[in-house]
């Protein structure tokens, strides 16, 4: 399962941003191209493994649009982007997120108090996206109901598990200076109640 995905990470150009290898990859940057069949693979292992009983689908701009779009798309659920431009809406929560490469303001809208939500994004890292974006659900008086990653780097789901907060992974990545060395499956990309 995930053959499209794991093969084209193990193709995946390595570049450096100071001491963080950085892989470039279609799901993660929108870089070379954005494969249909790579997001519907992507998609259709979402619907697999998580809970959607959920009101609203909730990603983070910029690389999560494509998978929050596709699964929207196949599942009729609306869409919410957390944003990295303020529009100043009426209940706008302001996110501050911090990367293992970067730090910046996200702007949360469309969340109902009593909303029940999948967060669904590309990658997690070090986590600091996640936790922000959790954290701004809370304070907008949601239910996180799954979270579902598409690719694994780091220690960023043990940082939310401490935090306790429960995150499904579809693949982990190890990479080296000059490549991905390693994509298996994850082991905690199933079902809750199966």
């Amino acid at each position: 399962m995930l053959e499209r995905l794991k093969k084209s990470l193990l193709e995946a150009p390595i570049f450096k941003r100071g001491s963080y290898n950085y892989f470039i990859h279609p799901i993660t940057d929108g870089v070379p191209e954005v494969r249909p069949d790579l997001i519907r693979e992507v998609t259709a292992n979402i619907v697999r493994i998580a809970d959607l009983e959920v009101d609203k689908i909730v990603t983070v701009e910029a690389m999560g649009i494509p998978i929050g779009i596709g699964l929207s798309i196949i599942t009729d659920i609306p869409l919410v982007i957390i944003r990295k431009r303020k529009y100043g809406l009426p209940g706008e929560i302001e996110i501050s997120q911090k990367t293992g490469y970067s730090k910046s303001q996200l702007f949360l809208n469309g969340i109902e108090k009593g909303d029940r939500v999948i967060v669904v994004d590309d990658v997690i890292s070090t986590g600091g996206t996640l936790l922000a974006t959790l954290e701004s659900l809370k304070i907008a008086g949601a239910t996180v109901v799954d979270v579902v990653i598409v690719v694994q780097r780091g220690d960023g789901v043990e940082r939310l598990k401490s935090k306790g907060y429960a995150v499904k992974t579809m693949v982990l990545v190890e990479v080296d200076e000059s490549r991905v060395t390693k994509v298996m499956e994850s082991h905690n990309d199933r079902r809750r109640d199966a």
